[in-house]
């Protein structure tokens, strides 16, 4: 586990009420670097989520590459969903990512429940995209 995902995990756990701790993902989100309009293409697009969402890997050498991960939201709460799902796959093997479902991350910073059945979707859909990239890559 890296520090800054140790460090969202610390500051979920200081904070006791759910509209601060929604004003923390909304700042999460602002933080993220947008991605270029030339990438917001449909190729890079997360489908299942209710707002517009881009994702875009990176690819290291070898039989089971390093993957960075970038991406980007119109919607600000979703932009931080997307910074933290970011911050639970980039820079990990292909292999880990395979095998890491950062649903428990959300699950135990108390986030999963606190989700719309909208918004929980298109986590899922971030999720599910990134360890197939990942496997993707493995299988090649």
């Amino acid at each position: 586990m890296s520090d800054k995902l140790k460090q969202i995990i610390d500051d979920f756990s200081f904070l006791d009420d759910w509209e601060d701790r929604y004003r923390y993902v909304i700042e999460l989100g602002k933080a993220l670097p947008d991605l270029p309009e030339d990438e917001k293409i449909e190729d890079n697009r997360v489908h299942g989520c209710a707002s517009q969402v881009w994702l875009v890997s990176k690819t290291g050498e070898g039989e089971d590459p390093v993957m960075e991960f970038r991406g980007s939201s119109d919607a600000f709460i979703v932009r931080g969903l997307v910074s933290i799902v970011l911050t639970v796959y980039s820079g990990h093997t292909a292999s880990e990512i395979a095998k890491t479902d950062a649903i428990e991350t959300f699950r135990k910073i108390g986030l999963v429940d606190h989700l719309s059945a909208q918004r929980a979707n298109g986590l899922n859909a971030m999720v599910t995209k990134i360890r197939e990239t990942a496997a993707r890559k493995l299988a090649a």
